[in-house]
Order: C-alpha cells, then sequence, then structure tokens
C-alpha cells in the first residue's frame, strides 16, 4: 500500500509540475550562458534584460526574461472565454487566437495552435530534470511557455502558456 501511494504522489507532482519551471533554475543557466532575451545573432529584437525589466510588468518580466511559471489557475487569462487574440507583452505582437484557445484542465491558458508559426520558437528545455519543449517568441527570444504533444486536434498540440507573457486585445 505504502508503494502504491508513494507512486501515485509522484505521479501527481509530475503532472503538477508539467508546465511550471523554477525560476532559480532559469537565473543559475543564465549565469553560466549568455540570456536568449539579450542575444542578437538567434533573436534579432533581442535586447538587455535592463530594457526589459524598463518595458514588462514584475511578473511578465519573471515569466519572460527569468523563465519562471505563474501559479495555475491565479492568473488572468486561463479561463478567459473572450473572443480577441492575445499579444506578446513585451512587443506587442499577435501570437495566439482565442479561436484556438481550449479548456486543458492545468489552469493556464492553453491553446492548440499559434495564430503565426512563425512568431513562436521551439526551443530545447532541459531544466529541473525535464526535457520540454520551450515556447519563445521568435523576434526576441522571451519565454512564453512550453508545448506538449496530447492536445486536441487538428494539432495535437497543447501550448501551454503564461498569461503575463501577453496582453489581451479582444475583438470588436
Amino acid at each position: 500500500m505504502k508503494k502504491i501511494n508513494f507512486w501515485t504522489t509522484s505521479l501527481l507532482l509530475l503532472a503538477l509540475n508539467a508546465c511550471s519551471q523554477n525560476p532559480n533554475s532559469a537565473k543559475q543557466q543564465r549565469t553560466t550562458t549568455s540570456s536568449s532575451s539579450e542575444n542578437t545573432k538567434l533573436y534579432p529584437g533581442a535586447k538587455p534584460d535592463a530594457h526589459w525589466k524598463k518595458v514588462l510588468s514584475a511578473k511578465a518580466y519573471e515569466i519572460m526574461v527569468n523563465k519562471g511559471t505563474e501559479a495555475p489557475y491565479k492568473n488572468p487569462y486561463w479561463d478567459n472565454h473572450k473572443k480577441g487574440i492575445y499579444v506578446s507583452a513585451a512587443t506587442d505582437k499577435p501570437l495566439f487566437s482565442s479561436d484556438a484557445k481550449f479548456e486543458s484542465g492545468t489552469g493556464w491558458p492553453s491553446f492548440f495552435q499559434a495564430i503565426d508559426n512563425k512568431a513562436i520558437k521551439i526551443v530545447r528545455d532541459n531544466s529541473n530534470g525535464m526535457i520540454r519543449d520551450e515556447v519563445v517568441e521568435t523576434s526576441t527570444g522571451l519565454h512564453l511557455g512550453h508545448v506538449f504533444n496530447d492536445g486536441p486536434e487538428p494539432t495535437g498540440k497543447r501550448y501551454c502558456m503564461n498569461s503575463y507573457a501577453f496582453k489581451f486585445i479582444p475583438s470588436k
């Protein structure tokens, strides 16, 4: 019985951590490698972190620059059912549409596709002892969330995004 409880608890913790990222591990990574938000060779719109600190809210900066994760079910857009588009909090570029948003049950806004696949880039994320696919903004390299292969048709993708990486523009 103890083994079953141990495995059940372990699986539950892993599932809850599926979209999360420990900001401290990201900060440790950033001290040893060049910041993606400052790498203009890979990301033409990259800027120094000091620039993003002036432009972004504290929560958006923690998520986008420090690659943090907001709390599930306690963020602005996980339960947003309005029609409109989600634009980058950093650049105002359109990234996701409410037409591609779905209820994933994770507590974060989830989408099955981006408005334009050229606006986002998928990079390997090896943090926290996991291998995941991180979603960053193509122009800046700023962190948006992660993508998983357990979403609905037609793509089968679940873009598990952070609300604070976006501004929502309602349809008129």
